[in-house]
């Protein structure tokens, strides 16, 4: 068992407290939050008190990268067309062995910064079993390519080999999911396949989705960059005269599905979203990095869309800051934690488990020096009631 005391308890979905407490069961879940002189004290219960320091739920990372930790500043283009072409030019230059290592470095800084839980697309298999070597919390969506329609069973192959050797690893605490990755990289009948494949196997999806104005070029007049860069590998993607969103919505590919990026939507896209019953991983330093523009946030959420925050990779941000990437979207101090607690729960569909700090919930909780304005430290954090970071 494990009893955390602290100045100030955010619970998130119910009011703070003042000089409070939680105590985790051996069962890794909580069993009280209340003021400290309410919660009990257990014979044998580890304690630790942080009286000048904040607790608050672990954050959740709702999209990013961490096989790709080791190449943070190693990608230096501009154009958003060439610099995927890097990525995957760095990825190829990658062992296995490398991929791994930068997966396991990714958790441990995320648990320095007070991160519990992510979701994380990749195609290397690598984060998935760094989560599951270090007994970490995330969901982690293996990646399918093929922009050609003649690769279609070619990519389903691999797919499902990718997803059976890794199946062994899921648990109640690790999630598997499968990812048709971008318009530009996956063609119509992949993404049909791998949206009944899901469907079958009960995997949920994760799509990168509207990130920038060359996939919008793409899929509404099928010309643009990545129109051209198709074309120089011989395929013709036809102009669908829709917004990317209206496509895969026509595709049946949206269906519960983390969406990522949303940057070039509108009114009508988020309807379609809404009714979907999709939800959304914003990443607004990565989204200014490229040049992409912001995401319609305070639309998504009025809308009812669930809306988290991911980090997306180093490549594109250089350091994974989750409350950077708050600052950045405009929220302020209570709508911060929510959208990196209990909301980006919600858009992962986890929030029966994770998100806030009550009872009956997993013991994922977070010591911060400060909240906003002020820079967050985190002194400890812990992951079903395990010490995974003590500062």
């Amino acid at each position: 068992m494990l009893r955390v005391r602290a100045g100030r308890v955010y619970p998130v979905t119910a009011p703070p407290l003042d000089d409070g407490a939680v105590l985790v069961g051996g069962d890794g879940r909580i069993t009280a939050v209340g003021p400290h002189s309410r919660v009990p004290s257990p014979p044998g219960a580890e304690t630790v008190e942080f009286r000048d320091a904040v607790l608050v739920p672990g954050l959740i990372n709702c999209h990013t990268h961490l096989e790709l930790t080791h190449l943070a500043g190693q990608n230096r283009e501009d154009d958003f067309t060439h610099w995927i072409r890097r990525v995957r030019e760095l990825k190829q230059e990658t062992s296995p062995e490398q991929f791994l290592e930068a997966a396991k470095r990714g958790v441990l800084d995320g648990w320095a910064r007070g991160v519990t839980c992510v979701a994380d697309t990749g195609d290397s298999g690598a984060p998935l079993r760094a989560l599951a070597e270090l007994r970490g919390r995330g969901i982690y969506y293996q990646e399918v390519f093929g922009p050609d329609p003649a690769q279609v069973e070619e990519s389903m192959a691999g797919l499902r080999g990718a997803v059976d050797a890794l199946r062994p690893l899921a648990t109640s605490q690790l999630r598997l999911g499968v990812s048709p990755h971008a318009l530009f990289t996956v063609s119509a009948s992949l993404y049909r396949a791998v949206a009944q494949y899901a469907k079958v196997e009960r995997l949920p999806v994760a799509v990168h989705l509207a990130e920038s104005r060359a996939e919008t070029d793409l899929v509404r007049d099928g010309a643009g960059a990545f129109a051209d860069a198709l074309a120089r590998r011989g395929i013709t993607f036809d102009a669908q005269h829709v917004s990317p969103v209206e496509y895969l919505h026509g595709l049946g590919v949206l269906r519960e599905a983390l969406c990522i990026h949303c940057v070039q939507i509108d009114a009508r896209d988020v309807g379609l979203l809404k009714a979907d019953h999709a939800s959304v991983a914003h990443c607004p330093l990565s989204n200014r990095a490229h040049d992409h523009g912001a995401a319609p946030l305070a639309a998504l959420r009025a809308s009812g869309v669930p809306v988290g925050l991911g980090t997306d990779s180093v490549v594109s941000v250089g350091e994974l800051d989750l409350w950077a990437e708050a600052g950045a979207a405009g929220l302020d101090e209570a709508d911060a934690l929510r959208i990196l607690t209990i909301e980006g729960a919600r858009a992962l569909g986890w929030d029966n488990d994770i998100g806030s700090l009550q009872a009956g919930k997993a013991g994922d909780l977070v010591v911060l020096t400060a909240l906003p304005p002020d820079r967050p430290t985190a002194l400890l954090t812990v992951v079903s009631g395990r010490i995974v970071h003590r500062s």
